[in-house]
């Protein structure tokens, strides 16, 4: 295990760790997470999520640093709405999964000026609808509506086993161009190659004039691998893939377990 200086603030993913499929954060880690802030240790949400799906659940935990969005993509001061830093996705990097995914059929959304795009309403957009709290502005073509503008990054959705050998297939074809992941099993995200989670860390702890070992990252899945690199430690969920637990300094319960609570008491509270 990495010998962590101190905590002085803790990265929550928050999918699969903060709150599951209900969107509700337990008593158990609210409280754990009040313990932490009481002995002056800050918190961070770190997500794939929207600006406008996320900020309700920071609000509710009281927390004041700057949200980590998009993957990273997108850094934005919770109290003013600012965005602090964005990186977008190529115009030409955009074209081409508009392209990929009409030419296999697949749910596609983009995502801009904290608002995102898709050609028709589905079971996959209504899944997404569900989960972020947000609903999707349906336009006729996703290549006229991102011809000359920018995306901060996007998202296929399709069935698990369906998405997961959609994101190695994407990969292959972006390797070098544009980094891709999976957050939840459903879900296939493309943003820029220089945008991580692990990267957004580093910024914001600088920002907050806190370095790097004096934070600690809890995560659940496979886009959660930066994040966990770049802390000084590092801490996966009971439900996390194989490949996370692999990189992580202490694995701790699941969702259902209050895996984040346990992360809190045994590991930063000490």
């Amino acid at each position: 295990m990495r010998k962590l200086k101190r905590a002085r603030l803790v990265a929550f993913d928050v999918d699969g760790t903060l709150i599951g499929r209900d969107l509700a954060i337990s008593r158990g880690v609210r409280d754990a997470i009040a313990r932490m802030q009481r002995a002056g240790i800050m918190g961070c949400l770190v997500t794939g999520r929207m600006y406008r799906a996320t900020i309700p659940f920071a609000r509710e935990l009281g927390f004041d640093a700057p949200l980590i969005c998009y993957q990273g993509a997108a850094i934005i001061d919770p109290a003013t709405d600012e965005v602090v830093a964005h990186t977008a996705l190529a115009n030409d990097i955009v074209r081409e999964v508009i392209a990929r995914a009409e030419r296999d059929r697949m749910h596609l959304q983009l995502y801009r000026n904290d608002e995102y795009y898709c050609e028709a309403q589905n079971r996959f957009s209504e899944f997404y609808a569900k989960l972020s709290m947000t609903q999707p502005v349906i336009v006729p073509s996703l290549r006229e509506a991102f011809a000359y503008s920018p995306a901060t990054k996007a998202v296929v959705i399709a069935d698990a086993a369906a998405a997961e050998q959609y994101a190695e297939k994407l990969a292959r074809e972006f390797t070098g161009r544009a980094a891709v992941t999976r957050s939840l099993p459903e879900f296939v995200e493309v943003f820029d190659l220089g945008v991580d989670k692990g990267v957004a860390l580093r910024f914001v702890a600088g920002r907050l004039g806190i370095g790097n070992d004096e934070t600690v990252a809890i995560g659940d899945s496979w886009n959660d691998a930066p994040l966990l690199e770049a802390a000084g430690l590092a801490i996966a969920m009971g439900s996390s893939p194989p490949e996370l637990r692999a990189i992580s300094d202490a694995v701790v319960g699941d969702l259902e377990h209050d895996g984040v609570a346990e992360a809190i008491d045994k590991y930063v509270l000490t």
